[in-house]
């Protein structure tokens, strides 16, 4: 029940903060170029409290979840007045301004908060910035079938030259059954090849089957586990498992399926020192890959620095602007039916990553997740569909090629079938969202 409340809080407050940083921009511009603002609210619904200042109503309404500004004259299907008060009486530049202010202020808002994280903890795996060499291969993935063995450095992954793990991941994430081109170095070798990444997980992410290289020291161990009961410590790094030299945690995890139930031997290197420990493991249940036999090991090296202000900049506006790419190349292929519509999150898996970002130690986790949401905000109200800002914009850009209004006849047909669409949009999001948080019942998406 913690939990669950704690989710619900965490999510209220995040798009509550995103959407009123939202409509602030169409706000301030507005009030700017001297349009009437009737309404300014933070929630929706039924009024509860709130002033009257000039023609603006400031006000608190019941359904606390973001807020709207209500401009004089902004509905097409208006009557005009001619009056200079109203939005349609202003000329198309500031109205595309009006309308771009929104989610511009989203961009700038993700922007401010991943510098601010990046000054206060910049916490990144220490071989996502690293050449992508590969530490192990899982048995029977595509990377397997490939014949790609561990050792090999990615050198070119569909165009990209010399990729780090950072880009390599995510062009295989976005390329489920999708055929990617890869050439591998292999000492003074070069091969090329082509891999299609499996879908996996409810999300149905592509996964080649290739597993970082990257330090295997121990991060975390799980109480109760025979690692930890064993002596093994967090900080000793992972050698040999029953006497065989180890490089990656995908080894490791190979190799303990493979020793079953028997006892295993695990070498680690501690103070300049090497020790063996004994263990007997346990078989557990694994999300999503059923019983596994285990240890109770993990191994997740992080880098911990704090930037200075001017780095940190730099580092939000690289990190926006790939993220922004990686939105884009989603939904193109989303809607080339190339990804699967899984891979959206609705509100119920916004709530959960919120309230488990909430749950973390300190604010960072949460200002970054808040930071990647409003970023996703800002794109997503700048895509063409009218209703939504971009949808404003590209009709504002249309009218100006043409030099004259569209009719409010056809507009009126644009925004009945674009509602349509965003209600049915909405209704598969969440319907998504059901499905993948309800126990059994993701077997049954398309």
């Amino acid at each position: 029940m913690y939990d669950f409340i704690t989710s619900i809080l965490a999510v209220g407050v995040v798009l509550g903060f995103m959407i009123l940083i939202h409509e602030f921009g169409h706000y301030i511009t507005a009030k700017w170029f001297g349009v009437r603002v009737e309404t300014f609210s933070i929630g929706f619904g039924k009024r509860l409290a709130g002033f009257k200042k000039g023609d603006t109503d400031y006000r608190v309404s019941a359904i606390p979840l973001g807020g709207y500004v209500k401009m004089s004259g902004e509905n097409p299907m208006e009557a005009r007045t001619g009056d200079p008060g109203e939005f349609l009486s202003h000329p198309r530049w500031q109205r595309f301004v009006i309308a771009i202010a929104g989610p511009a202020m989203n961009i700038l808002l993700a922007i401010v908060l991943l510098t601010g994280v990046f000054m206060v903890h910049y916490e990144h795996p220490v071989y996502l910035d690293q050449p992508a060499k590969i530490g192990w291969v899982l048995d029977d993935t595509p990377a397997a079938k490939a014949g790609i063995e561990p050792g090999d450095r990615i050198v070119r992954i569909d165009g990209i030259q010399n990729p780090t793990w950072e880009q390599v991941l995510p062009k295989v994430a976005l390329s489920p059954n999708q055929p990617v081109d890869v050439t591998l170095q292999r000492g003074t070798e070069f091969l090329n090849m082509r891999i299609t990444p499996q879908p996996m997980g409810v999300d149905q992410y592509g996964v080649a089957g290739w597993v970082e290289d990257q330090p295997n020291t121990i991060t975390d161990l799980e109480p109760d586990m025979p690692a930890a009961k064993a002596g093994l410590k967090v900080g000793d790094d992972l050698v040999a498992v029953n006497g065989v030299p180890v490089k990656s945690m995908g080894a490791v995890i190979r190799m303990l399926q493979q020793n079953g139930d028997k006892p295993v031997s695990i070498s680690v290197v501690r103070n300049h020192q090497q020790l063996t420990f004994n263990m007997q493991p346990k078989l557990t249940d694994v999300e999503g890959l059923g019983k596994r036999w285990r240890v109770g090991i993990q191994s997740d090296p992080q880098t911990v620095e704090r930037l200075p202000f001017v780095p940190a900049l730099r580092k939000s506006l690289e990190e926006n602007k790939r993220n922004s790419f990686l939105i884009l190349e989603l939904v193109q292929k989303m809607v080339r039916r190339k990804v699967s519509l899984r891979t959206i999150e609705g509100p119920i898996g916004i709530a959960r990553a919120s309230g488990e970002a909430a749950r973390e130690r300190g604010w960072t986790p949460l200002l970054a997740l808040t930071a990647a949401i409003s970023l996703n905000l800002g794109i997503f109200n700048l895509f063409p569909i009218p209703i939504m800002d971009g949808g404003v914009i590209l009709l504002l850009i249309i009218e100006g090629i043409m030099g004259r209004d569209i009719s409010l006849q056809i507009k009126e047909r644009i925004y009945q079938a674009a509602f349509v669409f965003l209600v049915l949009f909405a209704v598969m999001v969440i319907y998504n969202d059901l499905m993948k948080t309800l126990p059994g019942l993701a077997q049954r998406l398309p």
